[in-house]
């Protein structure tokens, strides 16, 4: 908090009027699945994003980047989106959000403060946002002492679907603003809701990986998010009270194969994976419940496996990474896996999660060292814990 303050009186000669934090985040499964109404795995991490904002006398906004040495401005009356503002498009939709509500803003400065660039992923363009959208309610309240949840969620959806024109990830922005330190957030779609489970394996240690492949996708999701395919899985839906959410998808393979045989093959594979995965998520959030990492890791493991051979979103070299932590999982009992690997986020390739044994992090970075001579991408790895939700600042 101190830097960022000092940051910002360096660049603007004032000192903030508010400061929010906001976690990093990654998923841990079902990322893929929030058109379908399905559920996300997710882990809020102690990567935190800083967000200071003081008023000013004039009708400009600054925004003031010390790690990227990059500033941006506009005015308030002419802010529109930009491509070439990148990160700075993320707080200018949150105030865009605040005015469709009503809330009207004067001239602003901003200081944005990360260890961890927007480029590398890990959830820090959505901890941007709620991080501005909960000090920006600071400064209009003139309360430093709670979020409204409410508005924040309503200001972020607003900018994310009418100034950015992208999706509004329920799953993202519930790890950011309702995470429990020590726990996952698992969100479900279809009731907009989530619950909190309590992460209790400390014997582990968990890394994120940057394996810096440059992001290729050789399929359009677009073209898997369409209603009839909604409606499709829909009929494959049948109701459990038991289980998170109270339904799974059909097991029959002769019933699934007759319900999807209306679709090309490619998309009979990837909405297969949709319904696979959906287990996944369930399945792991079950052994999370019960402190059984054994059966936690098969169902990572399992997931990424889906996301490699079914959905094609993943890419050669984080496969290898995956096949050398399964490979280090199974010794010494093959029956019972030590650590986990899966490829994360929205995009295609990139960024890996591994959850593994803290006597066996030197190995793995060993396998990074043997990954970097052979592919030639110089890697980037974080060690994380599950963090807490976004808050604000004493100033």
């Amino acid at each position: 908090m101190k830097q960022v303050s000092q940051a910002h009186l360096s660049e603007y000669d004032c000192k903030p009027d508010a400061i929010a934090v906001s976690p990093g985040r990654f998923h841990l499964a079902g990322e893929h699945s929030w058109f379908f109404k399905d559920k996300t795995l997710s882990m809020a991490v102690d990567l935190p994003v800083y967000i200071a904002v003081s008023a000013r006398t004039d009708n400009s906004l600054r925004f003031y980047f010390p790690q990227l040495k990059e500033r941006k401005k506009c005015g308030v009356p002419s802010m529109k989106f930009r491509r070439e503002d990148k990160w700075a498009n993320s707080i200018k939709a949150v105030i865009f959000g605040f005015e469709k509500c009503g809330i009207k803003f004067g001239g602003l400065s901003f200081t944005v403060w990360s260890d961890i660039l927007p480029s590398a992923g890990f959830g820090i363009n959505t901890a941007i946002k709620i991080a501005s959208a909960a000090a920006l309610g600071a400064l209009y309240e003139g309360e430093r002492k709670k979020i409204n949840d409410d508005l924040v969620l309503r200001t972020v959806e607003i900018g994310n679907r009418q100034f950015l024109h992208c999706g509004n990830y329920i799953a993202d922005n519930f790890s950011a603003l309702f995470s429990v330190p020590g726990s996952l957030v698992l969100t479900d779609h279809a009731k907009m809701s989530f619950e909190t489970i309590p992460f209790d394996f400390s014997e582990k240690t968990i890394l994120l990986t940057d394996a810096r492949v440059p992001r290729i996708s050789v399929w359009n999701e677009d073209s898997l998010r369409q209603p009839e395919n909604a409606l499709l899985l829909g009929e494959l839906k049948h109701p459990k009270p038991s289980v998170f959410g109270g339904w799974i998808y059909e097991e029959s393979k002769t019933e699934i194969n007759e319900v999807l045989s209306v679709v090309g093959e490619a998309t009979q594979r990837r909405l297969f994976c949709i319904m696979k995965e959906h287990k996944c998520v369930l399945d792991a959030a079950d052994a999370v419940r019960k402190r059984d990492f054994a059966a936690f890791a098969r169902a990572v493991n399992e997931s990424h496996s889906l996301m490699s051979e079914l959905y094609e979103a993943s890419c050669p070299e984080i496969d290898w990474i995956n096949k050398r932590v399964c490979e280090m999982a199974l010794v010494p009992d093959v029956h019972k896996p030590s650590a986990c690997c899966r490829i994360t986020g929205k995009g295609f390739g990139r960024c890996a999660y591994t959850i593994l044994d803290s006597d066996k992090v030197d190995d793995f970075k060993k396998k990074l060292s043997e990954y970097e001579r052979i592919f030639g991408f110089k890697t980037q790895t974080y060690t994380v814990k599950p963090s807490g939700c976004a808050y604000l600042e004493t100033v």
